[in-house]
Parts: structure tokens; C-alpha cells; sequence
């Protein structure tokens, strides 16, 4: 955990350092309170930078040490799934595509309005569907309230829906070792559009993740051999076009761990 604060702390420096190549950064300054982390789930959305206002919080360094112009591409989440420390306070928050060709570099495909609390954590959405026409997607924000005691025997999963054409769905999961009880355990309740579920404990294992429409046993998406490590907290997102059937758009559900 020290590790990934220190990697935080680097991350959240640079992009308030001076633009100079030779300026002196400087780190001896507290570490902001609030986290936060970004996901682009916006089907068909170009890849992006994330900012919080006027400052980056992500991007993708090239081989040759320069910033990379694919940004953070559909289905990946910014700076590798580590938070982001950010200081509380009203935010606009904004995708902003990273292609330099087209003439539309910067360019924001998102504007979202949010307040962040101090020590909270947060986790921010690119969703929906892409309009290629207006280069604008949707987006959401939700925030992470990880449980403060943690179990060892068991690990803590909710589901977040990010899926714009789907109705709400419960997820289920089912461990796959034939020894033990084959219920599947609800996570949570239902989650619509731009939702997110409690926390839920589970019991160490690998399971098979299926989502419900409520009244219903047909499986709406499925994954399988998903493994949960005690103490450990993940966030289940589901994303894509619930329309399409294959392919990069059809519907899928992304394994993030929050702690």
C-alpha cells in the first residue's frame, strides 16, 4: 500500500510542476486526502487523458519517453488502475482525447460537474455510447466507500453499471471449487444506469460472474474464473453496448481492485 501512495504522490506532482524541462519539482508538500480513480467505459470513445479542471491525472508514457497519443483506451483505466490523489473541492471532470491527429487533441468528450469530499474516494466513468458526430460520451462519477475493517477470510466485490442500453441488473457470483455450497451469492441488490452497489463480503475463491435483469434467471453477462483474495476489495463494472452480441462493443465485465 506505501508503494502505490508513493507512485500516487509522483503522479499527482508532475502535473502541477512547472512546464519547464528542467524545473524543480517540489515534493515535500502533504499528500492530498481524496483519491480518485478513472475508467474509460464509453464504447467507441477515442482514448483520452483524464483531468480534474485544468490539471492532467493521467497519461501514458511511449518508449521513447515522450507521452504516448493513445491515451487511456476503451475498457482501460487511468495510470494502471491506481487512485489518484486529488485535494477536495468542485471539480469539472473531463476525458480529453490524446489522438494529436484530426485536429482534435484536447479536445473534451465529457463535462461532469463534481464535488469531492476530503478523504474520500472516488471512481469516475467515461459510459454509454460514443457520438462520433459530436465526440461526446457519457459520464458519471461514484464514490468508493471501502469498509474500514477488513476481513481476511473474505473479500469485499460490488457491481457498477455503466452500460447505457441495459436495464438494471443484480450480479451473482458463483465459486467454482465442486467441494464447497453452489449457491451463487447476490452482490449486492439491483444497480441501474450510472449506479453502484454496497460492498459486499465473499469468501475467498474463484468464482463465475453472471448479471440478472430482476425477475428473471437468464444470464444477461457472464465471466468466468474470477478470483477474490481475502482483504482485498474489487469493483465489477460492466460496460458496452448490450445490443451487440461480439466484438470490442458487445457487453463485458471488468475486474478492478480497489485496495
Amino acid at each position: 500500500m506505501n508503494r502505490s501512495l508513493v507512485a500516487l504522490t509522483l503522479l499527482c506532482v508532475a502535473p502541477l510542476a512547472a512546464c519547464e524541462k528542467n524545473a524543480v519539482q517540489d515534493i515535500t508538500g502533504p499528500l492530498a486526502a481524496s483519491r480518485i480513480k478513472f475508467f474509460n467505459f464509453g464504447v467507441s470513445a477515442p482514448g483520452v487523458n483524464f483531468y480534474a479542471n485544468a490539471t492532467k491525472l493521467t497519461a501514458i508514457t511511449s518508449g521513447t519517453g515522450t507521452e504516448s497519443t493513445g491515451g487511456v483506451a476503451y475498457g482501460g483505466t487511468g495510470n494502471g488502475g491506481l487512485y489518484s490523489a486529488i485535494a477536495s473541492g468542485q471539480y469539472t471532470l473531463t476525458g480529453r482525447i490524446a489522438d494529436t491527429t484530426g485536429g482534435f487533441k484536447d479536445r473534451p468528450v465529457d463535462t461532469l460537474s463534481a464535488a469531492i469530499a476530503d478523504g474520500k474516494s472516488y471512481s469516475f466513468y467515461l459510459s454509454g455510447v460514443y457520438n462520433t458526430t459530436t465526440k461526446l460520451v457519457d459520464a458519471f462519477i461514484v464514490e468508493d466507500p471501502v469498509p474500514v475493517q477488513l476481513n481476511y477470510a473474505v473479500a469485499y466485490v460490488r457491481f457498477v453499471n455503466a452500460i447505457s442500453n441495459a436495464n438494471p441488473m443484480t450480479l451473482y457470483v458463483k465459486n467454482t471449487d465442486t467441494t464447497v455450497t453452489k449457491d451463487s451469492i447476490a452482490v449486492g441488490g439491483e444497480v441501474a444506469y450510472k449506479g453502484a452497489g454496497a460492498f459486499t463480503a465473499v469468501p475467498n475463491g474463484v468464482y463465475n460472474l453472471i448479471t440478472r435483469y430482476t425477475g428473471s434467471n437468464t444470464s444477461v453477462i457472464t465471466r468466468a474464473s474470477v478470483s477474490f483474495v481475502g482483504s482485498r476489495v474489487y469493483t465489477i463494472g460492466a460496460r458496452g453496448d448490450i445490443t451487440v452480441p461480439t466484438g470490442t462493443a458487445a457487453p463485458a465485465l471488468d475486474n478492478t481492485a480497489n485496495r
